[in-house]
């Protein structure tokens, strides 16, 4: 099958197409930071009216990459949850839209099991079972994955995710947005030694996880420095956001592990926009390796929202039978746990 995957979740509009024969044919991505920039944080009607203007050209520029007409597409796969309303209901009705006029399939899928499967598009994907570490702007989970559909949710974040945690501490630093980057860069300069910031939660059994202690921890420190005469510099900032990262990468990673022993396995998958960071991969690869446990990232273009996730996770699915009902609908909020594999939902 040759899918067309739509995605329009939140602030990026992608679109791609999936051959299940020969791979990844054609990717495109459109950001939304310039225009959210200027408000710190997404804007959900602005959001939904760039979607509109973007998502259309975006579709003509990948089939045009791939070589391919409209009618050449085989099924079409849209980001139907959970995200921002207005947005995904963008993808959605140009997705149904065009299949029924095409006479083809068309399919929502789950944006966390998107991301989830993403790396499944490298050269040598992960082979089941195995942990997914799921960690973005609004979600960080640990789960179970013993194939497609077969979830089993170990543990997630009980407050902030950590990829808002990062978007909150650069608001306090007066980073801009998007965040979770600036706050990366500007802790490349720090001290790791001058700060010692709290791992939160890796004390307590189990797999759960909570960032907003830290974020208080962060916004108090900030504010003990701020009172100083020179008041709060450049150096402090940039000590801050090391000791911060370095709080969250040391928390995820003792999960991770943690995670892998209670399960009995050996392979570790991490996809979502916080899996870009390069701190976080290289500490993974170091505490993990020498105990002989593998850890898969997609790629770096494949970290944040992108069609491409959409396209594979809708051929996998679609594939297998898999098809929109007529009362199937956009959702704001969707658990995974409610997924099932693609024989028991077609």
């Amino acid at each position: 099958m040759r899918v067309l995957g739509i995605e329009t979740s939140c602030d990026e509009t992608g679109v791609a197409i999936y051959d299940t024969a020969r791979g990844l044919l054609a990717d495109a991505l459109f950001s939304q930071v310039a225009i959210h920039a200027e408000y710190g944080g997404v804007v959900p009607e602005l959001a939904s009216r760039d979607h509109i203007r973007k998502t259309l050209p975006l579709v003509d520029k990948v089939l045009a990459e791939a070589e391919l007409l409209k009618t050449d597409i085989d099924g079409i796969a849209y980001t139907a949850g959970p995200g921002l309303v207005g947005a995904l209901m963008v993808g959605a009705t140009l997705g149904r839209s065009m299949a029924r006029g095409l006479g083809v399939p068309s399919l929502g899928i789950h944006h966390m099991e998107g991301h989830l499967l993403a790396p499944m598009l490298a050269d040598e994907p992960p082979q089941w079972p195995f942990v997914a570490l799921l960690v973005s702007g609004g979600h960080t989970q640990l789960v179970r994955v013993d194939g497609l559909g077969r979830y089993k949710l170990l543990g997630e974040s009980l407050d902030d995710a950590a990829g808002e945690a990062f978007d909150k501490t650069a608001k306090m630093l007066e980073l801009g947005y998007p965040g979770g980057p600036a706050v990366a860069a500007l802790a490349e300069q720090g001290n790791p030694a001058r700060f010692d910031f709290p791992r939160p939660m890796v004390k307590r059994p189990g797999l759960d996880f909570s960032f907003s202690g830290l974020k208080t921890h962060t916004r108090t420190t900030i504010a003990a420095e701020g009172k100083k005469p020179q008041g709060l510099t450049d150096i402090d900032k940039a000590d801050i956001a090391r000791a911060f990262e370095s709080a969250v990468v040391d928390t995820l990673v003792i999960k991770c592990r943690r995670a892998l022993k209670q399960e009995g396995l050996r392979t570790l998958v991490m996809a979502g926009g916080v899996s870009a960071n390069k701190r976080l991969r290289a500490a993974l690869t170091e505490k993990l390796g020498p105990e002989g446990m593998g850890v898969y990232y997609p790629a770096p273009s494949l970290c944040t929202d992108n069609g491409a996730m959409i396209a594979y996770a809708g051929a996998q699915r679609m594939v297998a039978g898999e098809r929109d009902t007529d009362d199937t609908d956009v959702r704001a909020r969707w658990p995974m746990t409610e997924l099932a594999p693609p024989s028991q939902a077609a």
